[in-house]
């Protein structure tokens, strides 16, 4: 390596106790920050689309899986063969009016959503439901008082 020449950010990615699978998310983001003009030491034989009995990486599988293709067949297999859990596993994407045929243009749109804007948007802070309500302590008394009537109620019952 020369010293003149303009070199990118070198980083180390620390997957901690993630499984390091073919595949595995976690290679997803390294494809990114790789993508994005990190210099990430890595090797393509973990990415989705790499063929280990051809030795070769096809990157238009990869970009299928990114773009949720798989995600798109599943749907599709599912609508055909078991409509019922069709239903119930993708009810969001009902509610939502998106297709098998639409998750492509969905993921464009999001990604190019936070190219314009790559800042967290700000969430509401958590509020408790204030509707439930703690019994208060009862005294000394309260307590002597409510043994006296449940042993008061328990004669009665017995005289009877």
């Amino acid at each position: 390596e020369v010293d003149d020449e303009k070199r990118p950010f070198r980083a180390l990615l620390d997957v901690g106790c993630k499984a390091t699978t073919t595949g595995n998310r976690i290679f997803g983001a390294l494809k990114g920050a790789a993508d994005g003009g990190l210099d990430v030491p890595h090797n393509e034989k973990r990415f989705p689309g790499y063929d280990r009995d051809g030795k070769e990486y096809d990157a238009d599988m990869h970009r299928e899986r990114i773009f949720g293709g798989h995600v798109g067949e599943y749907m599709e297999y599912l609508e055909e063969e078991d409509n019922q859990k069709y239903q119930e596993h993708f009810a969001a994407f009902i509610a939502n009016d998106v297709e098998a045929d639409g998750l492509e243009e969905l993921y464009e749109s999001v990604h190019e959503k936070i190219r314009e804007d790559p800042s967290a948007s700000e969430k509401k802070a958590f509020s408790p439901d204030k509707s439930f309500k703690r019994k208060a302590k009862l005294s000394y008394d309260e307590r002597k008082a409510r043994v006296q009537e449940k042993k008061d109620a328990k004669k009665a019952e017995m005289e009877e």
